[in-house]
């Protein structure tokens, strides 16, 4: 007998299903397996540190059935984040991804380049947003009010803690998640230089509009 979806707080078993969402979205919401050789590098640094070092902040979308199908990831205080992704995650994974040479030369290095430098995450303009948060649905599962519910529980959950505001970046060219993000109330935030990445941001308050 089946059950409804529901959005539940992350399970060790569900990293594999974690890493396999993470990786069908990467590419600006794509796929990204046709893009690089190993994709396992975007798990290994948009996912699997948070759910690592933050686990209490880390919520899947349940297809009913027991398998995750979406999840919402988030940090409270971003530069104590980036500090425990160099000491504790880092060191776990360089071995796999091994720090790429400059500049990148590959997608795969691109990347890889990103994983290496988690200070990239403190970024001055954003001291009045201290958390952060990667949110990430399968294609069927978008577009039916899920991805409001996972954003609902984390802002939540960062308000039980005191934590006033979140940010997060976007690939700048993935044009649905930026309609989305909108309808939730994040407005974007002027960093200088940002590449290819829009920054938004918003209050953890008035969680009934969302």
């Amino acid at each position: 007998m089946t059950t409804s979806p529901a959005i539940r707080p992350y399970s060790p078993e569900d990293r594999s299903a974690l890493d396999d969402i993470c990786i069908r979205t990467a590419h600006a919401g794509q796929d990204s397996r046709p893009h690089y050789a190993d994709p396992g590098i975007f798990p290994a640094t948009f996912a699997a540190p948070y759910v690592r070092l933050e686990p209490e902040l880390a919520f899947v979308l349940d297809d009913g059935q027991g398998r995750a199908v979406g999840y919402i990831l988030g940090s409270a205080d971003t530069p104590r984040f980036a500090a425990e992704f160099r000491t504790t995650w880092l060191p776990l994974v360089a071995g796999r991804y091994p720090e790429p040479p400059e500049p990148p030369h590959t997608p795969d290095e691109a990347m890889a380049h990103l994983l290496h430098h988690p200070e990239r995450m403190v970024v001055p303009e954003l001291a009045a947003y201290p958390a952060h948060l990667h949110i990430d649905l399968l294609p069927d599962w978008q577009g039916r009010g899920h991805g409001r519910h996972l954003m609902r529980t984390l802002l939540g959950a960062l308000q039980d803690r005191g934590v006033l505001a979140v940010h997060l970046a976007m690939a700048t060219a993935n044009t649905e998640a930026r309609a989305f993000y909108d309808r939730l109330g994040f407005r974007e935030i002027d960093v200088p230089e940002p590449g290819s990445a829009t920054y938004l941001g918003r209050t953890t308050k008035e969680l009934d509009r969302l």
